[in-house]
């Protein structure tokens, strides 16, 4: 295959029409140039459902709780279908331990952060109201129990599934820390439990427990439009029409509410969660997240959060992250869609992400602090070729944005597995002991720890040169804060080796190949000339200041127009 010089896209355009800079223009020394000065931004995140990763401690797994009704029990619930997937919804036992235990698995693979499900107390049955999976509605919650946290009753205790003797929450982040990790606890105010619509009411089910242990509010097993929350106090805290399925639909406007929600999550920062996700982020009105976030980081300034707005359209959950709405990032949902089409089994160009990527102009207050993911527990895992799960992360962890790894995707685990047929299977030790072996695991740690080690990769801006078909190449340009840094990024996600020669915006200098070692020197007006294995990454890093003219030029371009309102 015939060397290809690397075709300008995106730098022309920020040049403002030049075709081709090449050393011309005033070198930059003294200029800034960054994506984000978030210091999260420096983490890539494990996200675990905390139930399904590993079983480290038996003792805490309730295995009797809901007996001995079958419809009411809640270990160990088999959905229609297990035998083929292996699908469950009920508890499988895993717990703060298994998560400790193997803290060193996490961190070894490059992660600095790990985003666990929500830890707060959930019912003590199976639920019996709802609708039943393999019916037509859109929420199947008939039969389900708590295990995934988000049927939340009392926000200020932690469920019993979870902690050990010796391991309670606190222990949890502190041994985390230990291990270089960032805890990420989710969160949820929009919701509470399932509230109404079982045959007879149920223990816990619609009602919201105080610190002290006191109800404060209660469904009563009534559907929203039957509450009274004028006169009944116990009705207050709830909205009197429906939201999702048959949850709570808490009443956001109720500064009650506001205030339980502070000093419950509060109390877990204090105990060492070091950022939150939040929840069905849309659900809840702009305002509430502004005096939710305010509140927060009057006391702890800075404190990270990230919300879910499940929706593929950027204009629509781009303003959670404005200043003005609580100045949240998001899971980036539009960009995951891409992402499906270009390392799924559709198989597109890298060309289809570069819309998604809304680098300069976007509706976004900063893309570069965006959680980029390409599946998660509330889909289909994405269903690729081990050599595509390969390509997925070396793009995910060279290119813009905070990445997030669904526990098991090292090892392509269920692939393709909807919900109720095996998205959010038990992992368990075994799976964790023989990944070391798995190839997707191998070089996920490969570019992870890069990432890790490489700050132009973690904050640095993006300048596409070339997003076409199999080849990808880009650079990363970290200046700021003493630090100076230009990281060159080479993908192929074909089946045989690419070669690549960059001519546009390379800097003369020594650069370093920060994967397969050894050096390159790059003339005034040179070329770097490199091939890329079939399903590989190359990075090439220049550890110096901006002095190439062209290369300013474009920054400066890209600086000016990454963040709304530059």
């Amino acid at each position: 295959m015939k060397p290809s010089a690397v075709a300008l896209v995106l730098l022309a355009t920020l040049a403002a029409g030049c075709t081709h800079l090449g050393g011309a223009g005033a070198p930059a020394v003294d200029r800034e140039y960054y994506g984000t000065t978030e210091p999260f931004a420096a983490n890539a995140v494990y996200f675990v459902v905390t139930d399904r990763f590993v079983n480290g401690d038996p003792s805490n797994d309730q295995r009797a709780q809901g007996a001995p009704d079958p419809a009411l029990r809640t270990f160990d619930r088999p959905t229609p279908g297990a035998e083929r997937h292996g699908g469950n919804i009920g508890y499988l036992g895993g717990d703060f331990r298994g998560l400790l235990d193997n803290a060193g698995y996490i961190a070894d693979m490059g992660f600095g952060a790990v985003w666990l499900t929500p830890i707060i107390d959930n019912p003590d049955q199976a639920f019996t109201g709802g609708d039943p999976i393999g019916s037509d509605a859109f929420f199947k919650d008939r039969g389900k129990t708590g295990y995934h946290g988000y049927w939340g009753v009392d926000f200020f205790t932690v469920d019993e599934h979870l902690p050990s003797d010796g391991l309670d929450f606190a222990g949890l982040t502190a041994g985390l820390r230990r291990h270089g990790l960032v805890t990420v606890l989710d969160i949820v105010a929009n919701h509470g439990s399932p509230s109404f619509s079982m045959p007879a009411d149920q223990p816990k089910f619609g009602e919201l427990y105080d610190a002290d242990g006191r109800l404060v509010a209660d469904h009563q097993n009534l559907a929203p439009e039957a509450l009274d929350p004028d006169t009944n106090p116990l009705h207050a805290f709830f909205h009197a029409e429906p939201d999702l399925a048959q949850l709570s639909n808490l009443d956001d406007t109720n500064p009650a509410v506001l205030d339980y929600f502070v000093r419950a999550y509060s109390k877990w920062i204090d105990q060492g969660a070091g950022a939150f996700r939040i929840d069905t982020i849309r659900h809840v009105p702009h305002p509430f997240w502004k005096a939710f976030t305010d509140r927060i980081r009057s006391d702890h300034p800075g404190f990270f959060m990230f919300g879910e707005a499940f929706d593929h359209e950027a204009g629509n959950i781009a303003p959670h992250t404005w200043q003005e709405n609580g100045g949240v990032s998001v899971l980036d949902f539009p960009l995951k869609a891409a992402l499906q089409d270009v390392f799924g089994r559709a198989g597109a160009g890298y060309e289809r992400l570069a819309d998604a990527l809304y680098l300069i102009d976007g509706p976004y207050a900063n893309p570069y602090e965006l959680m980029t993911f390409y599946d998660n527990h509330d889909m289909p895992r994405m269903d690729a070729s081990d050599a595509s799960f390969i390509d997925a992360h070396n793009w995910l962890f060279t290119a813009r944005g905070i990445p997030v790894i669904y526990y098991g995707s090292e090892i392509g685990f269920m692939r393709g597995a909807g919900e109720h047929e095996g998205n959010r299977n038990y992992f368990g030790q075994d799976r964790v002991d023989a990944a070391a072996a798995h190839p997707v695991r191998q070089q996920l740690a490969r570019i992870a720890r890069l990432r890790a080690a490489t700050p132009a990769l973690q904050r640095g801006l993006q300048l596409n040169v070339q997003l076409e078909g199999d080849r990808a190449a880009f650079y990363r340009v970290l200046q700021h804060g003493g630090q100076a840094q230009v990281a060159l990024v080479l993908l192929n996600k074909g089946d045989v080796p690419a070669p690549f020669e960059v001519l546009d915006y390379l800097q003369a200098g020594t650069w370093r190949d920060a994967l397969d070692g050894g050096v390159l020197a790059v003339a005034e007006g040179g070329s770097l000339a490199a091939t890329v294995p079939a399903h590989g990454v190359r990075v090439f890093v220049l550890d110096a200041p901006v002095r190439d003219g062209g290369l300013a030029a474009a920054l400066d371009g890209a600086m000016a127009r990454a963040r709304r309102g530059d």
